[in-house]
């Protein structure tokens, strides 16, 4: 079992971990960037911003401009900019990591054009012409907030539907606190809804609005219904009172800071990925002294980021491995967890964070084709499923990945509903840039705005 750390004390344990960049700070790293042709970071990018155009505009005291330019290229990159592992993605990627220099903080400045656009409150594009057609979206998480953005700057009218009483899907509500808050999200959100989207709350498809209606009512369907309940661990004692999946968990550290939610004096938490790392850290903040992370193989095998593990220590979470639970100690409430070699690790509450299962029967319910591990088949190019005017993107599609990888999703499956609907027509004009971010290719000179 590893040690943890000396946890690092915070005066705000749910604050987030970096704050914004002043004017002076983001004209002093943007200052820093090679302005890379071919630029690596851009390939990085799973939506495909140019970064190198955005951190240029900065330079030139262009932040709206830099904001435009991502927002362009990424509806959701006002919550990307803080939610994004930058360190594996643009930032992991930039040309100075190969001089074993600091990269250029492209979260932050993007942080910094992002909310310049949000202070201004005017939104940097318009909705489309109205082309008449109508298109149904089934979860209002990340990838459906994408698609429903750029459908609407196609002219497409779009409705929503959310079976949580808030939109947002993790981003709102599985999130950790120190990464972003529900009020950042619900803000971005309230944000990118002035392009005219009606949502639906408190509406599950396949049970208070049949599938057939959407069907019928609309000319296309996009699914990014994300994932399904937490797997089980299937060992003796899961039931007891004091045992948590780590979504639920996440989520009543983020609607009370921690307040409310039962304390504990010890918390074994199970797995490997980052909702594990997650669900150890808030339960940390949330002053829980001893908080132990279990997984079943070695460290190595660990799927969580390298960055997002040495954040646990650092809080004082300690890392036990080959761990593969036997059951779960206790006779009205959990005591304990045992493991296969014997080992005993007295706890008051176990957090599971070992994958989640799929929306098997929604699928079904549509007539979806899936993958043998549920994922919805779709196609790489347009995200078409196989039923015709059906799309899909999100975790529903690549089984758990990024905000910025479903909020990629979502602006391809738009422009392939487009071309399905439309097939041979041009969008919209003023549509060019984020057309072209969906290949890579990057087109439109730099037109700074009168600095500021």
């Amino acid at each position: 079992m590893a040690a943890p750390s000396k946890a690092t004390p915070r005066l705000d344990p749910f604050g987030e971990l970096t704050g914004a960049m002043s004017r002076e700070e983001a004209r002093a790293e943007s200052s820093r960037c090679l302005y890379c042709y071919d630029a690596p970071c851009v390939k990085a990018c799973p939506t495909r911003i140019d970064v190198p155009r955005f951190i240029r505009q900065i330079a030139s005291a262009d932040p709206l401009g830099a904001g435009e330019t991502i927002l362009q290229a990424n509806a959701l990159g006002h919550s990307c900019a803080r939610v994004c592992p930058v360190e594996v993605l643009c930032e992991g990627a930039c040309v100075y990591q190969e001089w074993q220099a600091n990269p250029i903080q492209i979260g932050r400045l993007q942080r910094h054009a992002t909310d310049a656009v949000y202070a201004e409150g005017r939104l940097p594009f318009a909705p489309g012409p109205d082309n008449e057609k109508r298109v149904a979206i089934v979860g209002a998480g990340p990838a459906g907030v994408s698609c429903a953005v750029y459908l609407r700057l196609l002219g497409f009218r779009v409705t929503l539907f959310e079976k949580r009483p808030l939109p947002g899907g993790l981003n709102t509500y599985g999130v950790a606190e120190y990464k972003m808050t529900p009020k950042t999200a619900l803000a971005e959100l309230e944000f990118l809804f002035q392009l005219g989207c009606e949502l639906a709350t408190e509406k599950t498809v396949g049970a208070d609005i049949p599938a057939s209606n959407l069907i019928h009512d609309f000319d296309a369907i996009f699914i990014g219904i994300g994932l399904s309940a937490t797997h089980r661990l299937r060992v003796p004692g899961e039931n007891l009172p004091g045992v948590w999946d780590a979504l639920s968990f996440i989520e009543a550290v983020k609607a009370r800071h921690g307040k409310g939610v039962p304390k504990s004096a010890a918390t074994v938490v199970i797995g490997g990925g980052n909702t594990a790392v997650d669900a150890a850290t808030q339960s940390l903040r949330a002053k829980t002294p001893r908080v132990v992370i279990a997984y079943r193989r070695g460290q190595e095998k660990m799927s969580a980021y390298r960055f997002e593990i040495d954040l646990a220590r650092r809080d004082g979470a300690v890392i036990m491995t080959d761990a593969v639970v036997r059951r779960i100690l206790g006779k009205k409430k959990v005591e304990g967890v045992e493991f296969t070699d014997h080992r005993v690790v007295s706890c008051d509450r176990v957090i599971t964070a070992i994958g989640q299962t799929k929306h098997y029967a929604l699928a079904k319910t549509f007539g979806l084709e899936q993958h043998n591990d549920g994922r919805i088949k779709v196609d790489a190019a347009t995200m078409a499923t196989t039923r015709r005017g059906i799309f899909a993107g999100g975790d529903a599609v690549n089984g758990g990945k990024e905000v910025v990888n479903a909020a990629a999703d979502g602006k391809k499956a738009a422009w392939g509903i487009h071309q399905t609907l439309f097939p041979g027509r041009c969008a919209p004009e003023g549509n060019a840039y984020w057309i072209s971010t969906i290949d890579g290719r990057l087109v439109a000179p730099i037109t700074p705005r009168t600095a500021s």
